[in-house]
Parts: C-alpha cells; structure tokens; sequence
C-alpha cells in the first residue's frame, strides 16, 4: 500500500511540474515568430538584438512559432 502512494505522489509531483523553455525574438517589438533555437535560419535576417524569452512570455505577447521550427 505505502508503494502505491509513493509512485502516486511521485507521478502527482511530475504531472505538476512545469517546464520553463526559453525561445528567441528578434527585438522586443514587431516580432511576430519566436524561435526555438538561437542560431534559427528564421533569425538571419533580424536586425535587432535577439532576446530570449520563456514560451510563456512569448505566447502572450501573441507570437506564433517560427515555419522553419514548425
């Protein structure tokens, strides 16, 4: 019986846990794609500085994700 609630806890706690991600923008305003990797093809062209962000904060600025990462 405790081995049952130990593997129950243990699979509660992992459910719950949540994973930060970090993605890149390029600059902190008109982006409209976030990137899952730095060196991103999509990023070739940004003239700004490339930022990182967590994909929380990404998604709520409304930015979708890159079509070369999609």
């Amino acid at each position: 019986m405790k081995k049952i609630i130990l593997l129950l806890s243990l699979y509660c706690f992992k459910s719950f846990n949540v994973i930060k991600q970090d993605v890149y923008i390029c600059g902190t305003n008109g982006a409209k794609k976030y990137h899952l990797k730095e060196d991103c093809r999509g990023l070739n062209a940004c003239k700004h500085t490339i930022v990182k962000k967590t994909l929380k904060e990404a998604k709520d600025l409304g930015l979708e994700l890159c079509g070369w990462e999609d």
